[in-house]
């Protein structure tokens, strides 16, 4: 089976290095987790496997597509929810989908399934036909997660998806990511919550100063440390050393 994501070598810098000499696999069907303090480089690896920004260096490879040679290709089978939701506010949910989905080429009956079942799912049905200025964050940050699974994308990528969000809201968005893998797609996300991490990956990459410093499955990550029963979080600050990334 291809990988879902394959990066060899990549660099990207700005007036320093962001990203430098990164290798990264995520296998096909499995939640990764790509940690690291602030400013380690996640959020501008991940823009640029989304093809949203121009590495210095390196390649990257979604399913076998060349993202630099073939971005149209790729894009197709990506889908890239940053962490500020982005709207038409003068649209309402249903209108929204509908603008995405169209942009992709989804057939209106298609969409119009694809649309219900994901506001269901996600707690919005009732308020499909509010305009998203109103909302709050948290229903923002579904709406946006509804318009980036439309196509229904075979890699989804999200950075920072919990952040702000209530206990309810978050179990919504988690429980979706979950149904979303074992459906057989691919989740790659960022989150400072070390806790939803190591409940919800299947494998977790450690980068600081853009760079990998560790990835493997929990256990894996364990036995590269001191502490064989250790908490992410004691692996995380044990491989970093940084205090400041538990507080953001």
């Amino acid at each position: 089976m291809v990988d879902a994501l394959v990066v060899a070598d990549l660099n990207k810098s700005f007036k320093t290095p962001a990203v430098q000499g990164l290798d990264l696999v995520v296998r096909t069907g499995e939640l990764y987790a790509l940690l690291g303090p602030n400013g380690a480089g996640k959020t501008t690896t991940l823009r640029m496997v989304a093809g949203l920004l121009a590495p210095d260096s390196g390649s990257i490879s979604v399913f076998g597509i060349d993202v630099l040679k073939s971005p149209l290709e790729a894009k197709k089978v990506i889908a890239w929810a940053p962490d500020e939701p982005m709207l038409y506010e003068r649209l309402t949910p249903l209108e929204y989908l509908e603008f995405v989905a169209g942009l992709w080429n989804v057939p209106p009956a298609l969409a119009a399934t694809r649309a219900e079942d994901l506001l269901q799912t996600l707690g919005l049905w009732e308020d499909r036909n509010r305009r998203c200025e109103g909302f709050s964050r948290g229903m923002q940050q579904k709406a946006a997660l509804a318009g980036a699974l439309i196509h229904d994308p075979k890699l989804l990528i999200l950075d920072e998806p919990l952040t702000g969000l209530d206990a309810a809201v978050a179990r919504q968005v988690k429980d979706l990511l979950q149904a979303r893998v074992a459906a057989g797609a691919t989740v790659i996300l960022t989150t400072h919550i070390l806790e939803v991490a190591e409940r919800m990956a299947d494998r977790i990459g450690i980068i600081q100063a853009g760079k990998l410093l560790a990835e493997g499955t929990l256990d894996e990550l364990r036995a590269r440390t001191a502490g064989q029963g250790g908490t992410l979080e004691d692996i995380f600050l044990e491989l970093t050393g940084d205090q400041g990334a538990l507080r953001a």
